[in-house]
């Protein structure tokens, strides 16, 4: 991943001191957090310790700088999403006149889309023929330096596979209006889907419950966007995963963003636990070493979870675009060509958005999105018991409502979009008497058992609504997220749309598969209780679970844990 920033013959001097600096900053955070998160996590650090040989292969597949150094282990946990961000304005602020285009293209590194084996959906267009944009930001994490392993403490973790730490989907609307994000907390527990690396080795399907930052193990990036795929349904267009080279710098010439606190807050206990971040009451202008802190804090927002330090990021990010949005920073050329340096030395992308001048387009993209019509959230989740406390499953109904919303290309702000209904199928369904489906309960979730007689009752609508030919498969009770109608062939499209428009069911559900052999319905954990699909037409809300903050919101102020106060 990203080594020094400059070079001898490019304007970089500047760049490399700064990093340097903020390679100092705040050590006893990545400590701390060590210990008390990736460091204490059974689960994580005995994967790592079965797949030592596996880190090389995926420590490659996120890509290193010349030098071979990786910056600190707890800055760049949870700064990538920003240098991300930053990456894509700062193409876009300079424009390509400041660009050295050969030069940083070969900056840039590059990495397969998806490793996984099922093929993503085609978007779905709008009414004038425009298709939405999804963007995975993926956070790596490694223990593969001396330097980063004196700072990140856990010994036991050294040696071990890489771990996507930060995800955060951006989903630009089809008509460019509105720009949504969706966080997933990084200790959300899932199943992972089959992953082939670029050389050939093949990861298995897990049959238990695994962290989501497990997933940049599995062989690279392109295992998290498949991990993505299988949760969510979401076409993931790009992946952009980033390291922490450039982001000390990038926060300097930047300058401040304003955040708000409300109490006074220092991020450290007794233990050496926390940031350091130490803030007054009120709203304080931050940049360099306090942004960094900020970025990072845990300890001292809220429940000292991830969940409070993703919605510090939000609140950092927001702010930091209406900064930028005012047009009074990155006016010096030479401060932009060095953080143009350092933001193509910082980025591992798909090979889709493998140059500059994609990179460029990409943020002439998201510049069309007023701050107003940007929401941030995080995926609804609830706590884990038992061995998995402390750990967050995605929250049945809520989860999957803001998923569809995103699949659908529905604003998060409520407002509405330009959408067409998904196109009829070219095959007309036949007369429902003679379609045959089969059913089964896949309402079980990693925290629930199955929903007793689930596939019973909605057998029971089909039937009521003329599906005479509707049987039950008791035999299949693997889980499914949300409710989806499989078939396998063109000529069977039109049989398995009307047995979704029976049901109340969204046509985005409905996908070409060649595990069946005839149309199944799998009924998801999203529908566990009798009645009407919860989620058809018109529902289009996003859950208060998923604490959306809109761009623009100038008065959000962060929460602080009263064991941080002075």
């Amino acid at each position: 991943m990203g080594g020094p920033v400059g070079r001898s013959s490019m304007p970089g001097e500047e760049t490399r001191s700064r990093v340097r600096r903020g390679d100092r900053l705040g050590g006893e955070e990545a400590r701390g957090d060590a210990r008390d998160t990736e460091g204490g996590d059974a689960s994580a650090s005995g994967e790592r310790g079965r797949r030592a040989e596996g880190h090389r292969r995926g420590a490659s597949a996120g890509g290193r700088g010349r030098s071979g150094r990786r910056a600190p282990r707890g800055k760049r946990r949870v700064l990538r999403w920003s240098a991300s961000v930053l990456a894509v304005l700062i193409l876009a602020t300079g424009g390509a006149g400041y660009l050295y285009y050969e030069h940083l293209n070969g900056n840039i590194k590059k990495g397969d889309l998806t490793l996984g084996d099922k093929q993503m959906a085609d978007h779905k267009a709008n009414a004038a023929g425009q298709t939405p944009l999804n963007i995975l930001l993926i956070g790596s994490d490694a223990r593969d330096s001396k330097a980063n392993q004196k700072l990140g403490g856990a010994k036991e973790t050294f040696g071990g596979t890489p771990l996507a730490d930060v995800q955060m989907l951006l989903h630009l609307s089809a008509d460019r209006s509105n720009l949504s994000v969706i966080s997933m907390p990084r200790d959300t527990m899932l199943k992972m889907p089959k992953c082939t690396a670029p050389d050939g080795e093949v990861f298995p399907a897990s049959t238990r419950d695994v962290q989501t930052n497990e997933s940049l193990g599995r062989g690279g990036p392109g295992c998290t966007v498949a991990t993505w795929y299988e949760l969510t349904g979401i076409r993931i267009d790009h992946f952009m995963m980033i390291d922490f080279a450039g982001v000390v710098s990038m926060a300097d010439a930047i300058g401040g963003v304003p955040v708000c606190v409300d109490a006074n807050i220092h991020s450290r206990s007794a233990d050496g636990k926390g940031s350091g971040l130490k803030l007054e009451k009120g709203t304080t202008s931050i940049k360099g070493e306090q942004a960094l802190q900020w970025l990072r804090t845990r300890y001292g927002f809220e429940d000292n979870t991830d969940l409070g330090r993703a919605k510090a990021q939000h609140m950092y990010m927001n702010s930091m675009v209406r900064e930028l949005r005012k047009g009074t920073k990155l006016t010096d050329p030479a401060k932009l060509m060095n953080l143009a340096e350092a933001a193509t030395e910082a980025l591992t992308v798909d090979k889709g958005l493998d140059t500059v001048k994609k990179l460029y387009d990409l943020a002439e993209e998201f510049k069309k999105v007023p701050t107003k019509r940007i929401t941030m959230s995080t995926m609804p989740n609830v706590y884990g018991t038992g061995v998995n406390s402390g750990r967050v499953y995605p929250k049945a109904g809520d989860a999957e409502q803001l998923f569809r919303m995103v699949r659908d290309d529905v604003p998060l702000d409520g407002k509405a979009s330009k959408r067409k209904k998904p196109e009829e199928p070219k095959d007309p369904s036949a007369p429902v008497g003679e379609i045959a489906v089969s059913v089964r309960n896949g309402t079980a979730t990693d925290a629930l058992g199955p929903a007793s007689g689930r596939a019973g009752e909605v057998a029971d609508q089909l039937k009521n609504a003329g599906f005479g030919r509707t049987s039950i498969d008791s035999d299949n009770v693997t889980g499914a997220a949300r409710t989806g109608i499989l078939y396998p062939s063109a000529d069977l499209e039109g049989d398995a749309q009307a047995v979704a428009k029976a049901l109340g069911v969204p046509l985005a559900q409905v996908k070409r598969s060649t595990d069946v052999s005839g149309i199944s319905l799998a009924v998801g954990a999203d529908w566990r209780e009798d009645g009407t699909y919860p989620v058809s037409k018109g529902t289009e809300k996003t859950p208060e679970s998923a604490g959306a903050l809109n761009g623009d919101d100038e008065k959000a102020c962060m929460k602080v844990n009263p064991n941080y106060t002075w």
